[in-house]
C-alpha cells in the first residue's frame, strides 16, 4: 500500500514575513484554539473515512506558527488524532516552532504530548538580517532555541536556515551556516531566499547578491555541511546519518498525505488507482464556519495520466540519492515502458544516470534540474 502521511496546518503568525507566501495569517489577540482543534478533528475525520484504514506513517504540524498554541491545545489534537487513526510508537510526529515563542516548560510539554521531532525556524543569526527579514526574533533568541529543544528532550530537530538574503555577503552566510551546524540539530534545511509572487519581497524588492555570489555561497556552504557529516539528500535537506525527515521523504517519493486545516493541500490515490490531489479553504474564520456544514474541501483535482510523469519527476528527482525505478510504477499505475523513451533521451544529454534499478541526476542534471525536469512535460 502507498505510505500515507499527515500534515496539519496552522495559519497563525505573529506577523508575517515580507518573504512569505504560505497561508499565513496575523494572530488575534486571542487564538480560537479550542475551536480550530474541533474543526481539524472534524476535517480528519471526513478524509480518513476515504483511506479504508490505512495507518499513518508522520505527522506534520506546520504553519504559521503552530507553537503559538498551547501545550494542553496540541495534546488535545494529538489525542483526537489517536482516536481517529491510531499512532504508533515509531510515528514522526514533527512540530514548526519559531525561536520567538520559545520557552522551557512549554517544549517540555510539547514533548509529553507525544511531539517527537522539532522544526525550527531561524532563518538567519544575524540581528540585521533578522530585521530585514521581518523575523520577530533576535539573534540571542535564535541561538538559544536548540539549546531549549535539547533540554526539553529533544534529539532530533531541525533547522531552517537561509541563504542569498538581502546584501548578504559569503562570509556572512558561512557564519551563520556555521553557527547553526555548532548548534548540533540532527536536521538542517538549508535553501536560498526566492522572491515568490504574492509577497511584500516580490512588490518591493530587496537587492539580492549576484548569481555569482550565490553560486560560490552555495558550493562552500555544501561543503562546509559535507565536512561536518551533513548529508544532503534533497535539494535544500542535510541530515546526520539515518536522521532524514520521513515525512519529507515521503512526499518526494510521491506517497499520499491527508492534509487537513486553513488552506492545507492532499494528495490521495483511489481504489482504481486514480490520484486526486484537493486544497482546503485558505481563510481560518471560514475554514471554522464551514466545519459546522462538514465542508473543507474548496478544490479537488485528478491528475490526468498524462501530467503524471511530470509530477513524479517533479519529486523524486529532487532526492540527491534517486528512486528505485520499480516505485514509478507503484505509485503512479504506468508501466515503466511509457516513459522509456524519454529517460533515454534524458541519459543521452547526460542529465540522467541508471545503477540497475535506481535512477538519479547526473551531476550535471542536478545543477539544471529544470531542464532535466522539463523532458517529462
Amino acid at each position: 500500500m502507498i505510505p500515507l502521511s499527515l500534515y496539519i496546518h496552522v495559519p497563525w503568525c505573529i506577523r508575517k514575513c515580507p518573504y512569505c507566501d504560505f497561508n499565513s495569517h496575523q494572530a488575534p489577540d486571542q487564538l480560537p484554539e479550542s475551536r480550530y482543534i474541533e474543526a481539524l478533528l472534524t476535517d480528519l475525520k471526513q478524509e480518513t473515512d476515504k483511506t479504508d484504514g490505512r495507518n499513518i506513517a508522520s505527522i506534520f504540524i506546520g504553519g504559521g506558527t503552530p507553537s503559538l498554541f498551547s501545550a494542553d491545545s496540541i495534546a488535545q489534537l494529538i489525542d483526537g488524532v489517536n482516536q481517529l487513526t491510531p499512532i504508533g510508537n515509531d510515528t514522526e510526529i514533527t512540530l514548526e516552532a519559531n525561536p520567538g515563542t520559545f520557552e522551557q516548560q512549554r517544549f517540555t510539554d510539547y514533548r509529553n504530548t507525544g511531539i517527537n521531532r522539532l522544526s525550527i525556524g531561524i532563518q538567519s543569526y544575524n540581528t540585521a538580517h533578522l530585521k530585514v527579514l521581518g523575523r520577530v526574533h533576535d539573534s540571542s533568541e535564535a541561538l538559544n532555541a536548540a539549546a531549549i529543544a535539547k533540554q526539553a528532550g529533544f534529539n532530533n530537530f531541525n533547522l531552517d536556515l537561509m541563504f542569498g538574503l538581502p546584501d548578504q555577503s559569503i562570509d556572512e552566510a558561512l557564519a551563520d551556516l556555521q553557527t547553526a551546524i555548532d548548534c548540533s540539530p540532527s536536521h538542517l534545511s538549508w535553501y536560498q531566499l526566492t522572491l515568490e509572487p504574492n509577497t511584500l519581497f516580490h512588490h518591493q524588492r530587496p537587492t539580492l547578491p549576484d548569481h555569482e555570489v550565490l553560486w560560490e555561497m552555495q558550493n562552500a556552504g555544501q561543503a562546509r555541511l559535507s565536512s561536518n557529516d551533513y548529508q544532503q539528500y534533497e535539494v535544500s535537506a542535510y541530515s546526520k546519518p539515518e536522521k532524514q525527515c520521513l515525512h519529507n521523504r515521503n512526499y518526494w517519493e510521491f506517497g499520499d498525505y491527508i492534509g487537513i486545516g486553513a488552506g492545507a493541500h492532499g494528495k490521495l490515490t483511489n481504489h482504481d488507482g486514480s490520484i486526486v490531489r484537493y486544497q482546503k479553504y485558505r481563510q481560518p474564520k471560514q475554514y471554522m464556519e464551514m466545519a459546522q456544514a462538514g465542508e473543507f474541501r474548496t478544490a479537488i483535482s485528478e491528475l490526468a495520466a498524462k501530467d503524471l510523469p511530470f509530477e513524479f519527476m517533479l519529486n523524486a528527482l529532487r532526492l540527491k540519492g534517486g528512486v528505485q525505478t520499480s516505485l514509478y510504477t507503484e505509485r503512479t499505475g504506468q508501466p515503466w515502458a511509457s516513459i522509456e523513451p524519454r529517460i533515454l533521451e534524458a541519459e543521452r544529454k547526460g542529465l540522467l544516470c541508471r545503477q540497475s534499478d535506481k535512477l538519479s541526476c547526473s551531476e550535471q542534471g542536478w545543477r539544471f534540474l529544470d531542464n532535466t525536469l522539463s523532458l517529462f512535460l
